[in-house]
């Protein structure tokens, strides 16, 4: 999903949108310039990128120029810090959905699917015992039938 949100994806989608918009509408018109304005400023900070990597590599020895050396290094020092807390952040993120989904699944009732409170060890509508797994699993072809269901929808076995 990252990736959607990256200014070249995105902007040529939204690029793509435009082509269903009247193209008189000045809405559209100014979307669309300042979408190409974008993407030339990003052009431009690309160019000047790769122009520094060149400068750097020709100067990076030169005593003069040690200071830029010494903070261009440190910059880099800090990204990776903080993409190793970015990556730990999505990970725990990761861990607290999943956690959450565990939650609701031990609380949906694995008969009659009613969402229970928490504490709860019997569903309140049916009476079912709580934190099992679905019960609708097929045993001869593997199918996950939805609850109350008295045979396959797969391949008609009893279940």
């Amino acid at each position: 999903m990252a990736d959607m949100f990256n200014l070249n994806g995105f902007g040529g989608f939204m690029k793509g949108l435009t082509s269903f918009m009247p193209q008189d509408d000045p809405d559209t018109k100014v979307f669309t310039a300042t979408n190409e304005l974008n993407e030339l400023k990003q052009k431009e900070v690309e160019i000047y990128a790769a122009i520094g990597r060149k400068v750097y590599q020709s100067i990076s020895n030169q005593p003069e120029y040690s200071d830029f050396v010494y903070e261009l290094q440190q910059n880099q020092y800090r990204q990776e810090k903080a993409q190793e807390l970015l990556r730990l952040a999505e990970k725990e993120k990761s861990e607290k959905n999943k956690a959450m989904e565990e939650d609701l699944e031990a609380r949906t009732c694995p008969n009659c699917d009613t969402l229970n409170p928490e504490g709860v060890k019997f569903c309140q509508e049916c009476g079912a015992k709580l934190g099992q797994k679905n019960q609708y699993v097929c045993a001869k072809c593997g199918f996950k039938n939805p609850p109350q269901t008295r045979f396959c929808g797969e391949c008609g076995n009893k279940l």
